[in-house]
């Protein structure tokens, strides 16, 4: 989004945005959860799993890969500028994904919160454009987080 709001300011960066957020809208169900969480960060809340923790870990790798895909695609976003023609600035963004589950409401929204962006983190570090969930063990310096 920085090289973007840069070179075309903000209106363009909120156009970004808003595409970004109506493209996570279509990945998930109505019943779902999407809320800009801050900046360039959009939270994901995804309710009804299946009740086997390996079970939700498929479908939430298979949910999040439809969203990684989706805003992998070009963005053609048309603007007007200031006694000019409308321009036409087609961009491409990634995104890093950080999941966590919770089963049986184990946890705090805090705690879920932290968790997933621990995983995000590590997503990015991982190279980026990549999804990573969050594993209580990492916390404890047993292994690090899964692909």
């Amino acid at each position: 989004f920085k090289p973007l709001n840069d070179k075309y300011g903000h209106v363009v960066g909120d156009m970004l945005l808003l595409e970004a957020a109506n493209r996570l809208k279509n990945c998930v169900r109505e019943t779902d959860t999407v809320a800009r969480f801050g900046g360039d960060e959009f939270v994901v809340l995804v309710g009804e799993l299946m009740a086997e923790r390996a079970d939700a870990e498929t479908q939430s790798k298979r949910i999040a890969e439809k969203i990684r895909s989706s805003l992998a695609q070009a963005y053609s976003l048309t603007f007007a500028r200031e006694n000019d023609a409308d321009t036409t600035v087609e961009h491409y963004c990634t995104a890093s994904i950080g999941i966590a589950l919770f089963i049986q409401h184990e946890a705090s929204q805090d705690d879920i919160l932290k968790w997933a962006d621990k995983a995000m983190y590590q997503a990015k570090a991982a190279g980026r454009n990549q999804i990573k969930f969050y594993d209580e063990r990492d916390d404890r310096g047993y292994l690090p987080l899964r692909s």
